[in-house]
């Protein structure tokens, strides 16, 4: 059973220098989130504060980069991202949270036996028995 060390997460999101002024407007949308708590932690840099189980690192940004802020693109930004990102969606999947469907399974699975898809065996019913 996870503690509640392992599923609350504090992730520094680091803001790109231009446009100035970004990082109080994005800590005032932060703010409003149900369940995340951000603060400021340096000139460029904001501290946020959710539970896995509710909110990812990946969602957060993306809402930001929606809303029209600049993230910070170093290499090594990027690196921390995209493992906190892959550390993040494991660990979601491990709590029995589950990707979002995309497709309608049902109507793929209808229109798949509707369909002649060559997937019939063509040997002869004499050929396939073994007597």
């Amino acid at each position: 059973m996870p503690t509640a060390c392992d599923i609350l997460k504090r992730r520094e999101i680091v803001f790109h220098p231009l446009p100035p002024d970004q990082l109080e407007a994005a800590l005032g949308l932060l703010t409003q989130l149900p369940g995340v708590r951000a603060s400021r932690l340096g000139p460029l840099s904001a501290e946020i504060e959710y539970c896995i189980a509710e909110h990812s690192l990946e969602d957060i940004e993306n809402l930001l980069w929606a809303q029209g802020f600049h993230l910070e693109g170093s290499l090594l930004i990027r690196i921390k991202r995209n493992l906190a990102y892959y550390v993040e969606r494991v660990q979601r999947e491990n709590l029995g949270k589950p990707a979002p469907r995309t497709k309608n399974y049902p109507a793929h699975i209808e229109a798949w036996t509707k369909r002649p898809h060559g997937d019939h065996d063509e040997t002869p019913a004499e050929w396939r028995q073994y007597k």
